[in-house]
């Protein structure tokens, strides 16, 4: 059910943890390159339907069944299908995180039976035959989405608790990644109207993911990434859907959460770690955020 791999090539390393259940393939990525280069991936005779999501890194790739080269920056998910798959891939940073999720045909389908208009069309091109794309805008991959990638990849499930549970989430993330696909192609860009913009709202990120334990200000994020502070923070909220303060809330806490069940530190040490001014803070955070306070998760994980 669960397969982790390390792979070493000329070009670098991967390193790969793929899940099998109920005819789903679900898999996460980390490839890291010596150098920028292009590769070449197929998958033949596979009539599945792909969940792709870029969590970190650009790349550009041009997928052959479509016609179609992407030029992707680091935070973003489609959902494709094409009964073969090949693709070209070009690296732009020497590092790249992807998760995806491949559907049986018939499984998507009916998963999306009654879904709306939008994956409803989607799922009219899969029955006919044709290659098709979600959306042709793709989307961000925001604080909910990201909550749920963090739950699989830190699961600490097995058996048939573990099959249900990777069956949930892969609906679960259909869900959000479907809901954020079709906003994006509805969305009138505001603040970002060009590459270079959406570049620096994702170095954002990733600095504020850096630096979980030390957050930095909005003027030292501006600084770093070159964005004025209103361009910063609007820009922000437009791709992520929350504001810098809102998503490094979730990251710190998502990231508590994490303490409380893959170490013995108590909430106290964990509050302190992770820059909270009292443990009280702390709690009432993570209850706000969780629906239930640190004590529980600790309590749950003594349980099982």
């Amino acid at each position: 059910m669960q397969n982790r791999q390390h792979l070493e090539t000329g070009t670098g390393t991967r390193d790969s943890t793929t899940w099998e259940f109920d005819g789903i393939r679900m898999g996460h990525a980390v490839s890291k390159f010596n150098t920028l280069t292009s590769f070449n991936a197929s998958s033949p005779n596979t009539d599945v339907v792909r969940l792709h999501l870029g969590l970190k890194g650009n790349y550009s790739f041009h997928y052959r069944q479509l016609d179609t080269t992407f030029h992707l920056v680091g935070g973003h998910h489609n959902i494709l299908y094409s009964k073969d798959f090949d693709m070209t891939v070009e690296n732009r940073t020497l590092e790249l995180e992807t998760f995806g999720i491949q559907f049986p045909r018939e499984t998507f389908l009916r998963f999306t039976q009654n879904a709306n208009d939008g994956l409803k069309k989607f799922a009219a091109q899969i029955m006919n035959g044709e290659n098709a794309l979600l959306s042709d805008q793709w989307g961000a991959v925001d604080p909910a989405i990201q909550q749920v990638i963090g739950q699989v990849i830190h699961n600490r499930y097995a058996g048939d608790l573990l099959r249900l549970f990777l069956l949930s989430k892969s609906i679960e993330i259909l869900v959000l990644c479907a809901e954020s696909c079709l906003l994006a192609a509805d969305k009138k860009e505001t603040y970002l109207k060009t590459a270079a913009d959406k570049e620096k709202i994702i170095a954002a990120r990733d600095l504020v993911n850096q630096r979980v334990h030390c957050p930095p200000s909005l003027t030292e994020i501006a600084t770093a990434v070159g964005l004025n502070e209103y361009k910063l923070k609007r820009g922000f909220k437009e791709t992520f859907q929350t504001t810098v303060f809102g998503y490094l809330t979730a990251q710190r806490l998502l990231l508590a959460k994490r303490y409380l069940l893959d170490t013995d530190k108590t909430a106290a040490e964990i509050a302190f770690d992770l820059g909270y001014a009292t443990p009280q803070h702390f709690n009432n955070a993570f209850k706000k955020h969780f629906g239930h306070t640190p004590d529980s998760i600790r309590s749950g994980r003594r349980e099982a």
